[in-house]
Order: C-alpha cells, then sequence, then structure tokens
C-alpha cells in the first residue's frame, strides 16, 4: 500500500495543499480510466490538457490531484499538489508506485531512426539463448520471456512501462531491452527509469511533424544520453555523423561502432545473399540469417551491446548467428520461383537501405517490383523522397495507400508523385487500394523477379478514417503470389 507521500518521492514539487498520507490505489493521467481512489496526474498532451479534466476526474473518485497549475476552485478533502513537470512527475511516481522496478533490471533502451526494433528484438532473443529471463518493449510486441503482450506504441506510456517492467521483475527478468522513440523521450516517457546503457543506430528523415525541425528531431534522441548516469555505457554508430553528437555531455561511459572507421566494435561484410551475411566482425568471421549492410549494423551494435552487458564475445557471436531478425523486417518467401519481401521501411532512408540491399543480391536479369506508399497525418515532406527512391532503385514502382489515417489516399499519392522523375512515370503505376496494388504487383512478376512491399511490415491493419482495418501485408502477398502464380 503506498501513500501519495511515497510516490511523490524525487519529483520536483511546487506547492501542496491537503493530506499527503492519503493512499493511492493507482495512477491515472486519463480521466476515462479514473475510479475511487486514485491520484489523477492532470498532463497537458499533443492533443488535450489533462488540467481540463481535473473536476471530472474528482467527480469520479479521484482523492489526490497532480498538476502543473492550480486549479481555481479546490474541492475540500481531495489532496492537490503542483509540480513543475508533469509528464515528468508521472515518470517517477509510476516508478516509485510499482517500486522501481527499472533499478532490478539492466535497462538497455535503443533510440534512433531505423533499427530499433531488430536491434532489440535481436537482444532480447540472444539473452534469452544465452540462459537469462529477459523482457523487451518493442514496436511489435512486448514480452516477458516468451509471454507476449501486445504493443500499441513504440514506446508504451510511462504507467505501463513501470508496469510491465514490475511484472518482469515478478517474473524473473534480470534484463529488459526497449526501443526508445523520439516522441516518448521528449514526452518523458522515460522518466523515472534506470537505464543502464543506451544504443544509437542512426537517424534520417522521420517525425518532422511532430518535432519541427530535423535539429529538434536530433535533439530528441540526444536527450536520452545526456540524462544517462554514470554507472551506464552509451553505444552509438560512429558512421553516422551524429553518432558523436549523442555523445557530448553524456554522463555514461563513451563506446562506438560501425563498419567504415576505427571503432570498438567494427564489422565488414563478407558476402551478402539472400540467405544471410557473412561478417569479419572484431576480427572473427561468422555467418548471420540477417540480411543487408544495414543488418551488419544492427548486428554490430547488439554485439558491443552484449559484451557492454558483461557477455563472452564468443559465446554471443555463436548465439547470434542462429537468430533471425524482427517481425516484418525483410521478412521473404519464395512461390513459383517469385521472391516476395515485405519490410516496415518507411522512412527514405529505410526504405534505400531496403531497395539497396535487394540490388546487392539479385544477380541482374530479374525486375524488381516495389509496392509503396505513405502514411496520412505524418510528415508530409518525405513523400516525395520516398517515391523517388522507389523509382531509382526499382524497374517497377505501384504507388499506393499506406494507412491514410484522416487523409485522402489520393492526395497522399499525389504528393509522393512530385519526387517522381519524368522519365520514370512509365514504370509507376497509381493504384490508391493496397490489395490492388499487392494485386497488380504480382500479376507483373515472372518468375525470378522480386517484389517488396513497403511501409507497414509487421502490422496487421490498416487505418483509414479513425478504423483500423485488418490488412497483413505478408499474408496478403503469400495469398496472391499462390492465387496467381501457382493456379495458372
Amino acid at each position: 500500500m503506498k501513500t501519495l507521500k511515497d510516490i511523490l518521492y524525487k519529483v520536483s514539487l511546487t506547492s501542496t495543499t491537503g493530506d499527503m498520507e492519503v493512499v493511492v490505489n493507482d495512477i491515472v493521467f486519463d480521466s476515462r480510466k479514473v475510479r475511487e481512489g486514485v491520484v489523477f496526474v492532470a498532463v497537458a498532451g499533443t492533443q488535450v490538457d489533462g488540467h481540463d479534466f481535473i473536476d471530472q476526474a474528482v467527480a469520479k473518485g479521484a482523492k489526490s490531484i497532480v498538476c502543473e497549475r492550480m486549479p481555481e476552485n479546490l474541492h475540500a478533502h481531495i489532496t492537490y499538489v503542483q509540480v513543475v513537470h508533469a509528464a515528468n512527475a508521472l515518470g517517477v511516481m509510476a516508478s516509485n508506485f510499482y517500486g522501481n522496478p527499472s533499478s532490478k533490471l539492466k535497462v538497455v533502451a535503443v533510440t534512433g531512426t531505423n533499427g530499433k526494433t531488430t536491434c532489440v528484438t535481436l537482444l532480447h532473443r540472444l539473452f534469452i539463448e544465452l540462459g537469462y529471463l529477459t523482457g523487451m518493449l518493442s514496436t511489435v510486441e512486448n514480452k516477458i520471456n516468451e509471454k507476449i503482450i501486445p504493443a500499441t506504441h513504440t514506446t508504451p506510456d510511462s504507467v505501463a512501462i513501470n508496469k510491465l517492467m514490475a511484472d518482469m521483475v515478478e517474473a524473473g527478468c534480470t534484463h529488459c531491452f526497449m526501443e526508445a522513440s523520439s516522441h516518448a523521450i521528449v514526452q518523458e516517457r522515460m522518466a523515472g527509469l534506470h537505464i543502464s546503457g543506451a544504443v544509437f543506430t542512426n537517424i534520417s528523415h522521420d517525425h518532422l511533424d511532430y518535432h519541427g525541425s530535423f535539429d529538434e528531431y536530433i535533439k530528441a534522441k540526444k536527450k536520452l544520453f545526456d540524462e544517462l548516469p554514470r554507472d551506464a555505457f552509451a553505444l552509438v554508430n560512429a558512421d553516422d555523423k551524429r553518432g558523436m553528437v549523442m555523445l557530448q555531455n553524456t554522463k555514461a561511459s563513451k563506446h562506438t561502432y560501425g563498419l567504415k572507421y576505427p571503432t570498438d566494435y567494427k564489422a565488414k561484410v563478407l558476402s551478402n545473399t539472400l540467405q544471410g551475411l557473412e561478417l569479419d566482425i572484431n576480427g572473427k568471421q561468422a555467418w548471420f540469417r540477417l540480411i543487408g549492410e544495414f543488418n551488419a549494423y544492427n548486428l554490430c551494435g547488439v554485439l558491443g551491446a552484449a559484451i557492454l552487458l558483461g557477455e563472452e564475445e564468443d559465446e554471443v557471436l555463436t548465439q547470434l548467428s542462429k537468430i533471425k531478425g524482427a517481425h516484418g523486417r525483410f521478412d521473404q518467401i519464395e512461390i513459383a520461383g517469385i521472391t516476395a519481401i515485405v519490410d516496415y521501411a518507411h522512412t527514405p532512408d529505410a526504405l534505400e537501405n531496403v531497395l539497396k540491399t535487394i540490388q546487392g543480391v539479385r544477380t541482374g536479369g530479374e525486375n524488381v517490383i516495389t509496392v509503396v506508399g505513405c502514411g496520412g497525418n505524418r510528415d508530409r515532406a518525405k513523400r516525395p523522397l520516398m517515391a523517388k527512391i522507389a523509382t531509382e532503385f526499382s524497374e517497377k514502382v505501384v504507388l499506393t495507400s499506406d494507412n491514410p489515417r484522416d487523409e485522402e489516399p489520393m492526395d497522399i499519392i499525389r504528393e509522393m508523385e512530385k519526387g517522381v522523375n519524368p522519365v520514370a512515370f512509365k514504370k509507376t503505376v497509381v493504384i490508391a487500394d493496397r490489395r490492388e496494388a499487392i494485386k497488380t504487383a504480382c500479376v507483373m512478376a515472372v518468375k525470378g523477379d522480386i517484389i517488396l512491399v513497403a511501409g507497414k511490415g509487421h502490422e496487421t491493419y490498416q487505418e483509414i478514417k479513425g478504423v483500423k482495418y485488418p490488412f497483413d501485408d505478408f499474408q496478403t502477398i503469400k495469398e496472391l503470389i499462390q492465387l496467381i502464380h501457382t493456379t495458372k
């Protein structure tokens, strides 16, 4: 049983009114979830301001309110706590409420535009294979050992994070590997956590609709490293020109990995095929089941993180060589001589990486057919870039919808078309319906061709006008290739 005073430990307070010994049954920041005996934290979000719902929270049974701005009218018998930063306070309070579970785990946070999910998935699977009980928080799914808890965000809210970590501790876990999105870092969802190590993969054009500028996006990633404790490690991709920026001002021990420059953990691609990668990694040759140079970076970063966590290098390489990548990341299937690849690539850099990987493993006689769209209500500046890259590295391109959300699919596609070189229009087809677009790519393909369906990866839905309709790229293309090419 926790009191309000207990869970406010280390929170920056401005003023208090009422009984600080009031018992707290739960922490809530959504007034719709308020019930008797909870503390309601009024957080000013991007869409709504929790301060507007304080009276509603009290009416539903909240006994204490935490806020940045005190209400004009205070209810009798209700405790009010004014704090400097409500979102930060929520994270610290959640950590205290659940017994500071992150301090009982070795928590490694992975941030960057691309590679977060793959690195976190590899680390989780690696440490399971090394004999540890291990948790994972990722875009695809959250896991407590082998138990799957569906994921709704790249990084959950701070209450959910601490609840999951507390469950991990109860299940005997010693490690937790988590994705740290730029949104989560800026929104203080990781406040109050003790991070044992942080990994930076890379940074490129993404989420500028939220951050406003590329510089602010970089600062969001850097904030994770700036706030690391002295007993943590900071591991960055030195081949990315912002990698060393992440290390500026961090109190943590500094480490680097990469493929091009002298680094603490170094890899070189010896062979890259559709069957896997052969790498010289830290002077030792090893074969891995992942494909492409971008995965050579991911593997090198994972190796570095594991060694920094105290694991023996040879055993790490042995176990890593057995592990598959994350679901929806370069997932491939071959039917009737046609190779289909499904990848989450939804940024220009990620799409280029995947297409360059395909270029590197193709024989030269086949066509690469790319199906790609862009999400609605998101960074519009990347739309023409996505189409430009698709047409540069493919023989045929089908522009379609991704998750159009509240926008009209054709409006998004027209913005994508602005990036298509006029000479490339003849190899570009526009089909707004995603299933029909994938079907068209399957009809175009002949034996030996490679179809890339990019943008949604692991997602099993398509979001249109606020409704999530069932849609799985991998199952869809598998079904259509079989239908079209095995019944001829």
